[in-house]
């Protein structure tokens, strides 16, 4: 089966949506799959294009059997509403032009966001008369009304190109049971959406304790108690709410709050921690992965934020990351949201309000008279059973064989009708 992959992101970015169409697209191909990629210079999170790749408008490489196309996006930096806008719109033109050029595949896999991208699957796919399937990674609109990130004219285009891409999508995969059931309200037929979970990176089983005391012992951090977040710096995660934390826990140097990564508010946070003088509160870039793993080893606690009109469906990719690694977690997170629901389930941490900080650090210091191992055993476990590279990727290519099957077996049904 020949694949086509739209993405946005891919490698070599090592977060979020660029790490999932890798693995996905690397699995397919080592199973004997032709996988081509269309995207397009790698930018997240820090929103910059690395020297590598900068001052480029189109590039191909390959890695691992997968054919990377890559063509120009606007990149801002930094970036607001207008300018995603115009980041998507760039990157939607300029890979509909390499995407053209391309051989037909059996399939087209669309990973959204942006939004915008499901108008190349439709076009390739009536171009070429072959199914487009739709990934559904973040649900754009209902975000960006939360977030009132776009004025009410855009919002009702943004909900019509959405509707569009859900009715002539042959099929439509996401991440986790919130957001398919958010779809499926939306009017779309139970049947047509497939659950297609995150996969484990199954190396994080194996950390070590001796990883963490290097990475302690590499940045001075001694013997204190390590809270960490790390990954996309954005607005939704509202991260206002450690620093808070860190302000209501005064002279006490005994914490050390580490904030990993970057994006669009991490100079805002550096100015605030800098202004408040919060000796215990330090911002690291993102790390390779030698210094990750020694990170997630060192850290007594890990957290995940979210603001309050975040939908309660966002499922950032961190929380698979640190269950994984056996890292306990609160969550200050709507009650009823997904990542509340993996974390009562998981038994491997606590919820607590979201932007609350005295709430925040009262759960953090209750955590830190218990025992962290039971909560590092329960979240090794979960992450194991629940995404098993094995389990997820299988039914990623299932997915794919049944609706490329499905495909072909409605054009022979209307071929033989006429």
């Amino acid at each position: 089966m020949k694949v086509l992959i739209l993405s946005i992101n891919y490698w070599p970015e090592v977060t979020g949506i660029g790490a999932f169409s890798t693995y996905r697209a690397e699995y397919l191909s080592a199973l004997g799959h032709e996988v081509e990629v269309c995207t397009t210079f790698p930018y997240y999170p820090e929103w910059k294009v690395p020297p590598a790749y900068s001052g480029r408008v189109a590039a191909e490489e390959e890695r691992n059997g997968v054919r990377i196309i890559r063509s120009y996006a606007y990149i801002p930096n930094p970036p607001s509403s207008l300018k995603r806008v115009l980041h998507e719109a760039s990157f939607i033109a300029s890979s509909m032009i390499r995407a053209v050029e391309l051989k037909q595949p059996d399939l087209v896999l669309v990973v959204s966001p942006p939004l915008g991208l499901a108008i190349s699957g439709i076009l390739l796919s009536r171009l070429w008369g072959v199914p487009y399937i739709f990934d559904v990674e973040d649900l754009q609109p209902d975000s960006a009304s939360e977030l009132g990130m776009l004025p009410n004219w855009a919002l009702r285009l943004l909900y019509k190109v959405e509707t569009a891409a859900y009715n002539h999508a042959i099929l439509i995969t996401t991440l986790t049971k919130g957001m398919r059931r958010r779809i499926v309200n939306k009017g779309i037929p139970d049947e047509k959406v497939e659950l297609l979970e995150p996969r484990v990176d199954e190396s994080l089983f194996d950390i070590e304790s001796r990883e963490g005391s290097a990475f302690r012992q590499r940045y001075g951090i001694g013997d204190k108690f390590v809270v960490t977040h790390s990954g996309n710096m954005g607005v939704k995660q509202g991260l206002d709410v450690i620093v808070d934390a860190a302000l209501y826990n005064g002279q006490d140097k005994s914490i050390q709050f580490l904030l990993v990564g970057d994006g669009a508010v991490r100079c805002r946070l550096q100015r605030r921690v800098a202004e408040l003088g919060l000796e215990n509160v330090r911002l690291l870039p993102l790390l390779d992965p030698v210094d990750y793993r020694g990170l997630l080893a060192a850290s007594d606690l890990c957290l995940v934020t979210q603001r309050k009109s975040v939908s309660e469906i966002a499922f950032p990719s961190k929380v698979v990351t640190y269950l994984a690694a056996g890292c306990p977690v609160i969550a200050s997170v709507n009650a009823d949201s997904e990542i509340a629901e993996i974390i009562r389930e998981s038994r491997a941490g606590s919820v607590v309000g979201p932007e609350d900080g005295a709430e925040l650090l009262a759960g953090i210091r209750e955590f830190r008279n218990s025992d962290r191992r039971e909560y590092s055993r329960n979240a090794r476990e979960y992450a194991r059973r629940r995404w098993s590279a094995k389990r997820v990727l299988g039914n990623l290519e299932r997915i794919l064989v049944l609706a490329a099957g499905r495909s072909t077996s409605a054009m022979v049904q209307e071929g033989t009708a006429q």
